[in-house]
């Protein structure tokens, strides 16, 4: 279980915002940190370089003004010297020489260095330390200067400076990283919202989403979210009609099937119980028909595209299909109709057989014995169709948009059919990119086709 929400947590979309966004936020205050002491450090430095330049013009100015009474002048230094344990003021060493380079006068601690040394800054080693030395020569020439300190105090005071300086940051990091949580939760409360709106919904409850304060970002997925309820709705809907539709048609066959069984049981004459039987086998072939259009349609319903496809010659698509329809003995031969090359397309060869035969079966129980039939495949205008057609009655204008309805049958179809056929071959054309497409000629007679309005694929030449 720990496991789980721990999975969960990482996948959550707050944690991996906080988490990118701490982790950067942090990175660029180590990076401002680090700058800000480097930087703070230089400055104290070069704030002591200046301290040491401007203490030896003020040596060299005492120095001239006091050049009778030296010896006053360095015990007077010696009662200003400044404390080892202030930070700020780490002391100050000097030797002050003449022209020549004669030691005039130091204080007690200063390194004792050639005064003849090159004017400038300079690093010099005194006690097992590092010190920091600035030779300086009076403009007159009469006087040299040498002023230095510890270069571990500066050092010292150089770190308390850079760590003030950067103090700030580090103080001020835990209080936008509460900031940070803030916003990234106070952001993201919209998909809170709408998380909770829809754990809160019941399952009958496939009403749209309100985008209207959802973010621009989170836009895409309640469309997305929407379209899919309503298709599921729809789909729900669909599923309902059909099991009430499915039920009623289910229950006249076998309800058919009862009465004349019942009456096979109390007749006693052969010739009755002979045509309740026979009555018997046509309401089971019947509900046997209605029970095989149902799954397959079952089968068909929840593919969004075809599970395998192939190239397709129509032509022979339609001949397989003849050959294995029986024509009964009164009716003319079934013809077939090819027109254009190539007659090809990529699809189930398994599917078209069934709507070619589904068009076969309409065609044959709607029309007159001496009605023709003719099953066509043709190209026009770089458009394929597979259908057939006769020159039988037609259908009445009003009912050919509700052709493909489910359950649907016209007013002069028999009571013998599913009313499932066209249904499915819609489907097929579905699945397949084509249009289904059902009309009374102009000549007369009726015609329903599949047509795809592309070019379709080319069968390959040679083997």
């Amino acid at each position: 279980m720990r496991h789980s929400l721990q999975s969960v947590r990482l996948q959550s979309l707050r944690w991996r915002l906080l988490r990118t966004v701490c982790v950067a936020s942090l990175c660029g205050l180590a990076l401002t940190a680090t700058m800000s002491y480097w930087q703070a450090q230089h400055e104290a430095e070069e704030l002591m370089d200046g301290h040491l330049a401007q203490s030896a013009r003020l040596l060299l100015a005492l120095v001239r003004d006091n050049e009778e009474h030296l010896g006053d002048l360095a015990t007077r230094l010696a009662t200003v010297r400044s404390d080892e344990q202030n930070l700020y003021e780490p002391p100050l060493e000097f030797q002050i020489g003449g022209v020549e380079g004669a030691l005039l006068l130091r204080s007690e601690h200063a390194p004792r260095v050639e005064l003849s040394a090159p004017a400038g800054y300079t690093v010099i080693e005194h006690d097992g330390q590092p010190w920091r030395i600035l030779n300086l020569v009076a403009g007159s020439g009469d006087y040299r200067v040498q002023v230095g300190q510890s270069i571990v105090l500066r050092d010292r005071a150089a770190l308390e400076v850079a760590v003030q300086s950067v103090l700030p940051i580090a103080l001020m990091s835990p209080l936008l990283l509460l900031l940070l949580y803030y916003s990234v939760r106070r952001g993201l409360k919209p998909l809170d919202d709408l998380t909770a709106d829809v754990a809160a919904r019941s399952p009958d409850n496939l009403m749209p989403l309100a985008a209207r304060h959802v973010p621009t970002e989170a836009q895409p997925l309640v469309v997305a979210l929407n379209r899919l309820l309503f298709r599921l709705r729809a789909t729900l809907d669909n599923e309902r009609r059909f099991t009430a539709d499915a039920a009623h048609e289910l229950r006249t066959p076998l309800a058919v099937v009862r009465i004349q069984a019942q009456v096979a049981q109390l007749t006693a004459d052969s010739a009755d119980r002979q045509h309740a039987l026979d009555q018997i086998v046509a309401g089971t072939d019947r509900a046997t028909r209605v029970v095989d259009q149902l799954l397959r349609l079952a089968r068909l319903d929840p593919l969004a595209q075809l599970p395998t496809s192939s190239e397709i010659d129509l032509a022979a698509l339609a001949r397989r299909v003849l050959a294995a329809t029986p024509v009964p003995e009164k009716r003319p031969g079934l013809l077939l109709q090819t027109r254009g090359k190539p007659l090809a397309v990529s699809g189930d060869a398994e599917l078209l057989e069934i709507v070619l035969r589904n068009l076969l079966d309409n065609a044959l129980r709607h029309t007159p014995e001496a009605a023709r039939i003719t099953v066509f495949v043709r190209r026009e205008n770089d458009e394929l169709a597979l259908g057939v057609a006769d020159d039988g009655p037609g259908v009445a204008a009003d009912e050919l948009p509700r052709l493909a309805e489910r359950f649907h049958r016209g007013s002069e179809a028999g009571s013998d059919g599913s009313g499932l056929g066209l249904a499915i071959a819609q489907r097929i054309a579905e699945l397949h990119g084509a249009r289904f497409e059902a009309e009374n000629l102009a000549a007369g007679g009726f015609e329903a086709r599949l047509r795809w309005p592309r070019p379709p694929v080319t069968l390959r030449q040679g083997g």
